[in-house]
C-alpha cells in the first residue's frame, strides 16, 4: 500500500552542488536595475507613474535579486507541466475529477484556460509540484522584472542571458486569448475583453491588470478593467455598461461563480455568450487539491490509460498526497511533521500549514473542513542582503504556462510557512536559467 511518504527520498545520496546552487546559496548580489524596472513597467502599462505606486503600496512585491536554475532542471519542470497536461485529458480522469464538482464544471466550451501556474519546490532529486493554478498571477509582472536584472559579479556575468525582449513573450500572451476565444467560436478576434476581479484596484495584483489590459490594447484588442458586479446578463448577452462583453480574463477565486455578485457571468457562461477563460472546468480537472492524490498514483494512472513513462515522471515529481478524513486522522497526526496540510480549494496559500507547526485547535480546524495531506517537500533557499545583513529566504519556482508550453519561470521568496509578499527583501524574482555544464560548474565553485 502506497504511503505518504512513498515519494523519492530527499536525503539519500545528495550530489555535488550545481553551478545553479552555488550562486544561490554563495552569491547576495542585487541584480536588479530599479530604474530599469520603472522604466519598463511604466512603459507595458503606458503610465509614467504605475512603478511608483507600486513601490509605495507593494513595497515587498519585488526582491532585488535573481534565483538560479540549471537548464535541465528547468527541462525537468517543462516535462512534468507536459506529463500532466496529458494525463488531465485521459477521459477517465477527466470523469473522477468532475465527478466531485459542480455541474457548472461538466461544461467544455473549448478554451483551456489561459494563464496557468505549476508551483515546484526543488531538490536534490528533481523538481517536486507543490501545486497548481488556474489562474495565476504574476506572468506579465515577471516578464518586465526579468528585463530589469543586470549582472552583479564575475561569476554571474558568465551565466546571465542576452538581454530579454518584451517581444516574443507579449506575442505569446495575444495569441493565449485569441487561441482561447477561437477554440471556442471558431474564428476571429474579440470585440470586447474584459479582466474580472473583485474590487479590482484593491487587489495586490492589480497592477498586473494594467499590463494586460495595455498589452491587448496595443495589439487592437478593445480591453477593460471590472468587478463583476458591474457586468449584467439581459437580452441574450453580456453587457458592461452599453458595450457588449465577448470575452472575459477570470481572475476570480470563486471559481465555480456561485456567489451571488457573479450571477450574470455564471448565467452568460452557461448559455455559452461569453468566452470565460480560465473556467470552472479548468479549475476542477487542475487546481482542486484533491487532483494531486491521484497525480501521485502512478499505479492508478496506469489504469486510466497514462503511458509508462508519464506515470514514472510524475511518481519522481508529485509528493504523495491523500485526503484528511476522521478514519485517518490518528495516523495523520502521528505523521504530521512529514506533511504539509492545504485546503482542497485553497488559493494564496491561505489556511495551510507545515504538520510540524499544528496546534490541537488547527488540527481540529483541519479535520472539520476539506483538507489534503501532502509529503512535506522543503522549499529552495536563497541567500540575500537586506540592509547589510545576511539571511536565507525560502523560494519556490512558478512554471506559468499555457497548452502545456511553458512561458515563463519566476520565483517567489519568503520566510515563514508560505508565500506572503511581506518579507523584507522576498517578493517575486526572476528565474535564471543557466547551462549546467563541466566548465560553468568549475568556474563558479
Amino acid at each position: 500500500m502506497q504511503t505518504l511518504t512513498d515519494s523519492a527520498p530527499l536525503s539519500a545520496a545528495v550530489p555535488a552542488r550545481s553551478p545553479a546552487d552555488a550562486l544561490n546559496q554563495d552569491c547576495y548580489c542585487r541584480t536588479l536595475d530599479a530604474e530599469r524596472l520603472r522604466l519598463e513597467v511604466d512603459k507595458a502599462a503606458s503610465s509614467q507613474g504605475l512603478m511608483q505606486r507600486i513601490t509605495q503600496t507593494r513595497p515587498h512585491l519585488f526582491s532585488s535579486t535573481a534565483v538560479f536554475l540549471t537548464a535541465a532542471m528547468a527541462q525537468q519542470l517543462t516535462d512534468a507541466v507536459q506529463a500532466i497536461e496529458r494525463v488531465v485529458a485521459l477521459p477517465a480522469y477527466g470523469e473522477q475529477a468532475l465527478a466531485r464538482a459542480p455541474a457548472i464544471a461538466a461544461q467544455q466550451a473549448g478554451p483551456r484556460g489561459v494563464c496557468m501556474g505549476y508551483d515546484f519546490h526543488l531538490t536534490a532529486q528533481g523538481p517536486r509540484l507543490i501545486e497548481i493554478n488556474t489562474n495565476a498571477g504574476g506572468l506579465l509582472l515577471n516578464a518586465a522584472l526579468l528585463r530589469a536584472q543586470v549582472s552583479c559579479c564575475e561569476a554571474m556575468e558568465r551565466v546571465m542571458p542576452p538581454q530579454v525582449s518584451s517581444t516574443a513573450l507579449e506575442q505569446a500572451v495575444l495569441d493565449m486569448f485569441v487561441a482561447e476565444w477561437q477554440l471556442q467560436r471558431g474564428s476571429g478576434r474579440p470585440g470586447l475583453l474584459v479582466i474580472v476581479d473583485e474590487a479590482p484596484t484593491e487587489q495586490y495584483l492589480a497592477p498586473e491588470f494594467e499590463l494586460f489590459k495595455h498589452l491587448l490594447l496595443r495589439h487592437g484588442l478593445a480591453a477593460l478593467v471590472a468587478d463583476p458586479s458591474e457586468l449584467q446578463w439581459r437580452d441574450g448577452k453580456l453587457w458592461l455598461g452599453t458595450q457588449v462583453v465577448g470575452m472575459v480574463y477570470n481572475r476570480l477565486t470563486d471559481f465555480y461563480l456561485q456567489d451571488e455578485k457573479h450571477q450574470s457571468l455564471r448565467q452568460a457562461y452557461a448559455a455559452g455568450a461569453v468566452v470565460l477563460t480560465p473556467h470552472p472546468r479548468a479549475h476542477a480537472v487542475l487546481a482542486d487539491k484533491r487532483n494531486l492524490i491521484a497525480l501521485s498514483q502512478n499505479a492508478l494512472l496506469h489504469t486510466w490509460g497514462a503511458s509508462a513513462a508519464d506515470c514514472q515522471l510524475l511518481a519522481d515529481r508529485v509528493p504523495t498526497t491523500r485526503l484528511v478524513t476522521h478514519e485517518q486522522a490518528d495516523d495523520l497526526w502521528a505523521q504530521r511533521r512529514q506533511l504539509f496540510f492545504k485546503p482542497v480549494a485553497g488559493f494564496g496559500a491561505k489556511a495551510a500549514y507545515r504538520g510540524d507547526k499544528l496546534t490541537k485547535r488547527v488540527w481540529g480546524e483541519i479535520l472539520a473542513g476539506d483538507f489534503v495531506a501532502q509529503a512535506l517537500v522543503p522549499p529552495g533557499e536563497r541567500l540575500i542582503e537586506v540592509d547589510g545583513v545576511l539571511s536565507e529566504l525560502k523560494f519556490d519556482i512558478r512554471a506559468y504556462s499555457y497548452a502545456g508550453q511553458v512561458q515563463l519561470l519566476a520565483a517567489r521568496m519568503y520566510s515563514g510557512q508560505t508565500t506572503n509578499f511581506r518579507t523584507e527583501g522576498g517578493g517575486f524574482a526572476p528565474v535564471i536559467v543557466m547551462p549546467d555544464s563541466r566548465n560553468n560548474r568549475e568556474q563558479i565553485q
